[in-house]
């Protein structure tokens, strides 16, 4: 009995352990704040740094903007496990609000369905 109580609870351990192998992708921050920007003085590109803090490859499938006044740019190459790279995100500079969200789609473990959505907000003025 105490074997088998043994093994039990070795599986439910390995168990475990394998739902956590896998590329985790870890951002520095999930929200920029562009601040009160004004416009032709600012280009508008920002960067949403991260790193694959997992045992695997990362590969970003997918970013994706909520509007087409914010353009983002993912990396082209998987992410090595301890390496880091950035998502360029570059906003048109429209005058007034800003309030965006870019999406990442990833195989990332630790994201429900591997998504992060990420963050821009400020104000855009005209002097």
């Amino acid at each position: 009995m105490k074997k088998l109580f043994g093994f039990l609870t070795f599986l439910l351990i390995s168990f475990f352990s394998y739902g956590q192998d896998g590329p985790k992708i870890e951002f520095k921050q999930e929200t920029i704040n562009y601040g009160e920007v004004v416009k032709g003085e600012d280009d508008g590109v920002r960067f949403f740094e991260f790193t694959n803090t997992g045992n695997a490859p990362l590969i970003i499938t997918d970013v994706k903007s909520s509007c087409g006044c914010t353009v983002p740019t993912k990396p082209s190459e998987p992410i090595m496990p301890g390496k880091s790279d950035k998502i360029i995100v570059k906003y048109n500079m429209n005058p007034g609000p800003i309030s965006k969200t870019i999406t990442v789609e990833s195989n990332a473990v630790n994201k429900l369905n591997g998504v992060v959505p990420l963050r821009i907000k400020g104000t855009v003025i005209v002097k």
